[in-house]
This record gives C-alpha cells, structure tokens and sequence, in this order.
C-alpha cells in the first residue's frame, strides 16, 4: 500500500519508484505468467527480419541509436549481405564525419566498430524471437509471406514482445489478426533510404495497446527520426496520397497529354516537389507501384483515386519488359546507380 504523496519531492521519489517496478514487471518471467500487464513497455533489444535494402537500414538506424540488434534472413548469404551493406554505409558516414566536423579517422572507425559490435546476424529466427523487445518485419510486400510469419511471431515471441511491420500499403489490421496478440501489434513505416529519409509512420492498428505506441514512439525518437501518427488505412498517410497521385501522372503519360520529361518538370517547378511522379515511380519500382494499386483496386473497388486503368496497363507493359525502374538501370529513364542519365 502506498500512501498519498505530501509533498513535490515525494510525489516525483514515487513517480520513481512506479517507473522501477514497471522496469521490472516488463522483465520478469514469474510476473508474466501471472498475467500482470505492464504499462512500461521497455526496449533494449531489436530484431529485425530481412536484410534487403528496408531491413539492413533500420538494423543500422537501431543500432547507431544505441540498440542491440539481431538480423535475420533466410539465408547466410542473404544475412552476410546485410552486414555488409552496413559496415560500408556506416564507413561511408566514418568517412564524412572526418570531413565535415573534425572527427579523427580513429575515432570514426572506433565509433563504426561500437555500432557493428551491437549487431548480430542469425538465420535462427528462434534467435530473434528469444532475444528481442521489439520486431520489425522487413520482408517482401506479400501478404501472404506477413500473415504466416506474423502468425509464428505470435507464436513465438516473447509474452511483451511489440510485433511491428514496416509494409508500406497491407493491412496493419490483418497481420495483427493473423498474430494471435493484436494488442502487440503496430505498423513502423520507415521510408527508403532508411538512413536518410526523416519520416516514420507510426500505425496504430484497431487493437493495438497504448503502450505499445507510446514505446514505439520512443523507440523512434532515439533514432532521431520524426514521427507521425495514424490509423490503418491503406498506404498510411504518405502512400495514400502519393501511389494515386502517381497513378494520374501515369494515366496522363499513357494517353499521350504529356511527356514524362514535361509531367515531371510541371510538378518540380509549379508545385514544388523535389522529384516527378514518373521519375519517382521508377525509383520506388515500377513493378512495386503496380503491385500496390493492383492490391487496392481488387480490395477498394468503390475507391475512384485508385481506379486509374491506363496507369495500370502502362506499369503492366514496363514489368513485362522487365523496365522496373533505378534497380533494373531503365525504367521510363535510364538510371545509373540512384540518378537518371537519360
């Protein structure tokens, strides 16, 4: 029993002690199996599932945030890859750091070997799954590869374990489903190049607890990233505005009423925007774009900002011929590494 603080300084040494027990409610096994729920959700140690370009970017992006890290793939080459991609991004920014604000080589190279040693790579998912307070999915845009490892995390994971998805346009809603423990369940929506872009949605599923928000939240703000916050509708706020604003300039490119080049430059330089639509649907990938709007169009049919058919017959045309975009070097441009040359 804890009696009525009397005094400021009381109040705060029992603010302190609340904060404590939660600490350990949040790590205690014995606890847990009594049921007792935890408003304090702590996070020490984050796993995150594929090591493509998404997966490896918010691996690092934990791990500079002061994170231990575990990365999973299928494969080790796949895993080993990862690392790798790491390891040269984080010397690239040793390299700047030296540049630009006087660091030494030394220091910088310490710094980088501070940041590879938080992480750890492992095909084992039931490595991740032992180890981690947060999961972040990482994995292809396939709803039916998120349902069943979301079903095997809630399987699997911790009892306090939050169970994130980084999907850019399913259904935070089915995956919590899908998981068992929706109260878990959240979207982080990190944006690519994951060490360069601000910007992560945070998504709160019908289900999902408060506290889950509010450590995500926190999680997010220690990586120096800017959140922003909605409910599950399809491509959160960005892509929800973005994938049907793309879509008309493709329906206006595939009806002949303008040139890429001049669709492009109109939304540059009339309405402010640092890339076009079709320079911006090659590098997001053109077969991604179609996936998304043929995803929306079969499950929002009444939905009119999705319904754009010449848009959808143009990206079905560029797929076939294998003109995915930057990855592929030719899309409605040709691209060399992340810049168009023609």
């Amino acid at each position: 029993v804890v009696q009525r603080a009397s005094t400021t300084k009381d109040l705060y040494c029992k603010m302190a002690f609340f904060h404590r027990v939660a600490r350990v409610c949040a790590k205690s096994p014995s606890l847990k199996l009594m049921n007792i729920r935890c408003r304090y959700l702590s996070i020490e140690t984050v796993g995150v599932i594929g090591c493509g370009s998404m997966g490896h970017g918010v691996a690092q992006l934990a791990a500079e945030a002061g994170y231990n890290v575990v990365v999973n793939d299928i494969s080790e080459d796949r895993v080993n890859a990862g690392l790798e991609a790491i390891s040269k991004s984080l010397s690239a920014s040793a390299m700047k750091k030296v540049e630009k604000k006087g660091v030494t080589e030394s220091q910088a190279l310490a710094e980088k070997d501070e940041i590879i040693g938080r992480l750890t790579g492992s095909c084992n998912m039931g490595e991740l799954t032992k180890a981690s307070d947060l999961i972040i999915e990482a994995i292809a845009e396939q709803h039916d590869l998120k349902m069943t490892l979301f079903k095997t995390l809630g399987e699997t994971s911790k009892p306090n374990a939050i169970l994130a998805t980084n999907t850019s346009s399913l259904s935070v809603n089915e995956m919590a489903s899908a998981s068992g423990v929706p109260h878990r369940v959240c979207g982080l929506h990190f944006f690519n190049p994951v060490q360069v872009m601000k910007l992560v949605e945070i998504v709160k599923a019908d289900d999902t607890s408060p506290e889950v928000i509010t450590a995500v939240t926190e999680f997010v703000q220690k990586t120096r990233k800017v959140e922003v916050h909605c409910g599950d509708t399809p491509g959160f706020i960005v892509n929800r505005l973005l994938v049907p604003f793309m879509a008309q300039a493709l329906g206006m490119l595939a009806r002949g009423e303008a040139n890429a080049k001049d669709i492009d430059t109109g939304m540059m330089l009339g309405a402010g925007h640092p890339m076009g639509p079709i320079t911006l649907s090659d590098y997001v990938g053109n077969d991604v774009n179609l996936a998304i709007l043929k995803g929306w169009i079969e499950k929002y049919p009444e939905e009119p900002a999705f319904q754009v058919s010449q848009a959808i017959t143009l990206l079905e045309s560029m797929v076939e011929k294998g003109h995915l975009g930057r990855k592929t070097g030719q899309g409605f441009y040709k691209w060399e590494g992340n810049k168009v040359v023609k």
